[in-house]
């Protein structure tokens, strides 16, 4: 379960990069919002590597359903539940890679010239952390439409990205 939970824990990981490279933006952050903004950081990065470990076991349920013998007429309604449980774990990742590229932004407003790459970085990362999640939920879920954590990881991922598209063309600028 290890090499199938290493993804997720991966994406966690990324979670935990992006907050310390927003926390390096925040240091050199001289406005009023600067402390808030390095303990928010320090907050999602301690966060983000709990769900690490969280991960590391988020989808042990789903492998043991897809053990269960296939002539077994639970085993369908049983993979189906472990899977829609199993997509707690990546949308807590979707959510925290989502806040991570926004606080990213945040920083960069008023960080030092020379961090502007760093806070561009760190939202990139969780933007890209949270698409992945997203992705994994959708996956996860199966489909399922009516599902109200397919739509939540969804628009996270998709607001994650407008943000680092707005940096982005404001530190090219």
């Amino acid at each position: 379960s290890d090499v199938c939970s290493s993804d997720l824990s991966s994406l966690a990981l990324t979670c935990a990069l992006a907050a310390a490279l927003a926390e390096m933006a925040a240091r050199f952050d001289r406005s009023d919002g600067a402390a808030a903004r390095i303990d928010r950081a320090q907050a999602l990065r301690t966060w983000a590597l709990q769900l690490v470990e969280i991960e590391r076991h988020a989808y042990e349920p789903v492998l043991e359903a897809l053990r269960i013998e296939r002539s077994d007429p639970e085993r369908a309604a049983r993979i189906a539940q472990a899977r829609a449980t199993a997509a707690g774990s990546p949308l807590n990742i979707a959510r925290t890679g989502s806040e991570l590229a926004t606080l990213a932004a945040e920083c960069a407003k008023d960080t030092s010239p020379h961090l502007l790459g760093e806070a561009l970085a760190a939202a990139r990362l969780g933007a890209g952390a949270s698409r992945a999640a997203a992705e994994i939920v959708r996956i996860n879920l199966g489909g399922e439409s009516a599902d109200p954590r397919l739509s939540k990881a969804a628009a996270l991922a998709q607001a994650a990205e407008a943000v680092v598209q707005d940096l982005a063309s404001r530190v090219a600028g």
